[in-house]
């Protein structure tokens, strides 16, 4: 499988008591599907999958894949900081239906370069489906280097990184090490466009959440090489980049949704609504775009 396009790092719908909303979810899924979003990441950042319960994730991606049926691919992040529990989150994703697997770096304990390499290696040798691997560093506290990256490469069932370092200079590297068939996905949406037109196959987008069509047309024309067009609509989608970076993700988006009327208000501590000095910013960016009825 290649990954390619623009894919959406896929909120998770909860209600205002904190509870999953299969209804929201069927609803968003049904609208990324006929906006031309090309891949559904489920329980990644943007999902809140630190706060999931083992239950609830299952549910939740058994829920995607079903409302889903087979028309883009599912993704489900299963990464953690246990080399044992990414490989039985892995293993219940596979049986659940995912097309592919995203593993973030493990966090917090920071292993070396040596050992995240056989931390991957080991969960791509025991579950056969496609592997992203997930370069966050400012969340994670560590940085998956193009040299092991490349080394991944060459292991069977790894298939491409999401690259959110914001490190532009990577795409070219990560290119010439990995060959042309190794999926290159940006995983921050105000260097998206400038990764894609570097050689980049797409991106895993936060703001593909409120603007999923936006964001498709961006990755399509700056995956075709058309340099004026793709910065043309950056331009358009950077108020709405930054605002929804104004308190952590997912905070920001979760409110632009509900804002919007496709959610209601609910998530998970210790994360709380966005603060209401922001929500200006974050409203009149959706409004710039034609998001708000």
């Amino acid at each position: 499988m290649r990954l390619t396009g623009s894919l959406v790092a896929l909120i998770t719908p909860m209600r205002s008591s904190g509870e999953l909303d299969e209804d929201a979810l069927r609803r968003l899924v049904e609208w990324h599907v006929e906006a031309g979003t090309e891949g559904l990441v489920v329980a990644g950042t943007t999902g809140e999958s630190p706060t999931l319960r083992r239950d609830e994730h299952g549910l939740l991606l058994g829920r995607v894949v079903e409302y889903c049926a087979g028309r883009i691919p599912v993704i489900a992040g299963t990464g953690s900081n246990s080399t044992e529990q990414t490989l039985d989150m892995s293993a219940r994703a596979r049986d659940a239906g995912a097309d592919a697997l995203m593993l973030v770096t493990p966090y917090y304990n920071k292993p070396p370069q040596r050992a995240m390499a056989a931390h991957f290696r080991r969960v791509a040798e025991s579950v056969p489906l496609p592997i992203l691997l997930y370069n966050v560093p400012s969340r994670t506290g560590i940085d998956l280097l193009p040299a092991t990256v490349a080394e991944l490469a060459r292991v069977p069932g790894i298939v491409g990184v999401k690259e959110a370092s914001a490190r532009l200079e990577r795409v070219a590297d990560l290119r010439r090490q990995c060959g042309p068939d190794f999926a290159l996905l940006s995983g921050d949406d105000g260097t998206a466009a400038a990764f894609m037109l570097a050689g980049g196959d797409g991106v895993v987008s936060v703001t593909a959440n409120v603007v999923p069509g936006h964001m498709r047309r961006l990755s399509d024309a700056a995956r075709r090489g058309e340099a004026d067009a793709a910065r043309a609509l950056d331009r358009e989608l950077a108020p709405l980049n930054r605002a929804l970076f104004l308190e952590s993700n997912p905070i920001p988006v979760k409110w632009a949704l509900h804002r919007m009327g496709r959610i209601e208000s609910g998530i998970r501590p210790p994360l709380i609504e966005l603060a209401e000095s922001h929500r200006p910013a974050v409203e009149a960016a959706l409004a710039e775009l034609g998001a708000l009825s």
